[in-house]
């Protein structure tokens, strides 16, 4: 052999091996099991409140389930946009899944920040209908007294909410354009909110009763209107939203999803898990316990659907308080 040909096949031979090793990672990847590092859950709210609770109850079961750590990571700010802005700051692999229930507020409304196809829902996973609650020695002892002072004393009457852009203020405006006229204040922190009203800094309060539900028990807190179209079994004697002809009865869902282009085969592996949790009687108390619908949970292959579907209702719900308003 020449020196020539010895040459050129050294040197094929070092451009092979540089490929190799080039391909390594990727090699590497192609052979992870799914999933092997901790994967970490976003809650884009402060610790306390719904879609925390959630979250860290997905967290758990994740754990037990896929063998791998799952830190619940709190994010709040801006209606949950930033801990989703987190989501979509991270690569699109898995390893980062986020827990919400302001769907409105992230794909809906005039002008949404995000596209639902920007996202891939695993699941839907509670459907609590809201209610506007009061403190217990409230001067208001039926919704009719808040109706009276509201439209004799516009603004007097404090309402609070979790945050501008989602259903909360969708339902609000409605009750503002039939001519309820609440000053309506918004605090993202769940916390902040429950002791405004208790500590009389406010009046109402707009909320799911699972998320108040220890204020309840323990009768610091009572319900006035529930925002439903049949009455709820807990408050038999207080009136719905339908009843009084207020069109505000789509119930607050909250839903994890994870960043589109996942890998399939990866979200099958999330969404299993989710669905192997629903079945659980550990699952099945938590909606009990959080006094939501026991058919709450919606598997990955329908949630899409179903949050359109939702989405739909909470635009109709939002038109028609804008035509009332006019």
């Amino acid at each position: 052999m020449t020196i020539d040909l010895v040459l050129r096949a050294a040197r094929l031979a070092c451009a092979a091996a540089t490929l190799l090793l080039a391909c390594a990672p990727a090699i590497v990847r192609a052979q992870e099991t799914f999933p092997s590092r901790p994967i970490e859950l976003i809650v884009p709210w402060g610790p306390g409140g719904g879609s925390d609770i959630t979250g860290r109850m997905v967290a758990k079961f994740l754990e037990a389930e896929l063998k791998v750590p799952v830190p619940v990571v709190n994010q709040p700010g801006a209606n949950g946009t930033i801990g989703v802005q987190r989501l979509l700051g991270k690569p699109a692999d898995g390893y980062t899944v986020v827990v919400t229930g302001d769907f409105y507020a992230l794909v809906g409304g005039a002008q949404p920040k995000w596209s639902l196809d920007e996202f891939v829902p695993l699941a839907v996973l509670i459907n609590q209908p809201g209610a506007i609650f009061t403190a217990q020695e409230s001067r208001f002892k039926t919704w009719a007294d808040v109706e009276r002072e509201a439209r004799a004393k516009p603004g007097t009457i404090t309402v609070f909410m979790a945050g501008r852009g989602i259903i909360d203020e969708v339902h609000t405006d409605f009750l503002l354009s039939r001519g309820v006229a609440l000053n309506v204040v918004a605090v993202a922190k769940p916390a902040e909110r429950y002791t405004s009203i208790l500590g009389g800094h406010g009046d109402l309060l707009y909320e799911q009763a699972g998320d108040v539900k220890a204020y309840i028990e323990s009768q610091r807190m009572r319900p006035l209107l529930s925002l439903t179209d049949e009455r709820f079994p807990l408050f038999k004697d207080v009136p719905t939203a339908r009843e009084l002809g207020y069109a505000i009865t789509t119930p607050q869902i909250r839903w994890i999803f994870a960043r589109a282009g996942t890998d399939p085969a990866r979200i099958q592996v999330l969404a299993a898990a989710l669905e192997k949790m629903a079945a659980s009687d550990e699952f099945k108390a938590y909606l009990r316990g959080e006094w939501a619908a026991p058919d709450s949970f919606v598997p990955a292959r329908d949630a899409r659907a179903y949050i359109l579907k939702t989405l739909e209702n909470v635009r109709a719900e939002a038109a028609q308080a804008a035509r009332s308003a006019r």
